[in-house]
């Protein structure tokens, strides 16, 4: 938001607050309408341009010796390893239930769901999807790894695949090639650039799920995004820091981000719309000696003063209302 000081503005007189003062004979340097428009108020705040919430992959048992890792911003889809030990594949699976149990015939749960829709994604058939893990299952699972080239038990282990939401992009290794895998491997995070922003809570209203925001990037850019989430919990400042709410901003034009993988960026919130108002730029105005402000109404050669009541400041323009008023009139503004 603008903020009028009142040494920035010139002064007129306005003679016993009649409104109008006499017309006077010299004109403004220039002049600008008064348009009739709607004024977006708006809140600048910051932001972080990045792949999302960053989390980790931990080796399951310890048992064995890695032998290769994804590097940091490899992309890893379904099926595909994201690291290897003794030289097998730990495919990545989707899902949001980490194996923290060994599937095999007769297990039944929703656990069971999640490994049989993957198995079925990756082109395995013969069975039913369902909570049961069935011997149907079982040769399906045996068929799959035959082709990864792993011992064919038709038995699935905690630690012999990866499960995330969805396709991966590989953050930062945090193991190295003959390390055990008893402890962080690596970190990931979503392949789609997301903007979070810790939001002071005195701006909390401002960010409404499903709200359009404007996006300013590094080199000047701008582009659109969505408010995707709100969190609900708020952070405790300490200091001269504010308490604060995570917000997720998605972005639908990915391209036009650039090659930015992570950058700082400003976001505008929209505080509120004023439809059909008359507004006109903020150097028109006069800071008037008895307080309040005026604009100079130029009419042909003449110039006459009047009295305005201001609104919403925002991006140069100020919304202005008065007796007499209407759009296409124009008022001095200085050179």
């Amino acid at each position: 938001m603008v903020v009028i000081g009142g040494a920035g503005l010139a002064s007129i007189g306005l003679g016993g607050g009649s409104g109008t003062t006499a017309v006077h004979s010299s004109l403004p340097p220039a002049t600008a309408p008064i348009e009739r428009t709607t004024l977006v108020e708006t809140q600048k705040v910051s932001g972080t341009l990045g792949y999302g919430t960053t989390r980790t992959a931990t080796g399951g048992g310890g048992h064995g010796t890695l032998t290769w890792l994804a590097g940091p911003g490899a992309l890893v889809s379904r099926g595909q390893p994201a690291y290897k030990i003794d030289d097998h594949p730990v495919p990545l699976l989707y899902g949001s239930l980490p194996l923290y149990r060994s599937l095999s015939e007769g297990t039944k749960g929703a656990d069971v769901l999640q490994f049989e829709r993957n198995l079925q994604a990756l082109g395995y058939t013969g069975f039913t999807v369902d909570k049961t893990y069935s011997s149907a299952t079982t040769s399906a699972v045996q068929r799959w790894q035959k082709d990864l080239g792993v011992d064919q038990t038709g038995k699935v282990t905690p630690g012999s695949v990866l499960i995330a939401p969805g396709e991966i992009r590989v953050a930062e290794r945090k193991a190295n090639v003959g390390d055990q895998p008893n402890g962080p491997v690596l970190t990931y995070t979503g392949t789609t650039r997301v903007v979070n922003v810790d939001l002071d809570v005195q701006y909390q209203r401002l960010a409404k799920k499903g709200a359009e925001v404007s996006i300013e990037l590094p080199d000047g850019g701008t582009t659109k995004g969505t408010i995707t989430s709100v969190g609900k919990v708020a952070t405790e400042g300490h200091g001269d820091n504010p308490t604060t709410i995570k917000v997720t901003i998605a972005i639908p034009k990915q391209r036009s981000l650039g090659s930015y993988d992570k950058a700082p960026v400003d976001v505008h919130l929209t505080a509120n719309r004023h439809a059909n108002v008359l507004a006109v730029p903020v150097a028109a105005l006069l800071a008037q000696p008895d307080g309040g402000y005026g604009v100079q109404l130029v009419e042909g050669g003449t110039v006459r003063t009047v009295r305005v009541e201001t609104g919403v400041f925002t991006e140069g323009k100020v919304e202005i209302s008065g007796s007499g008023l209407s759009g296409g009139m124009k008022v001095g503004v200085p050179t």
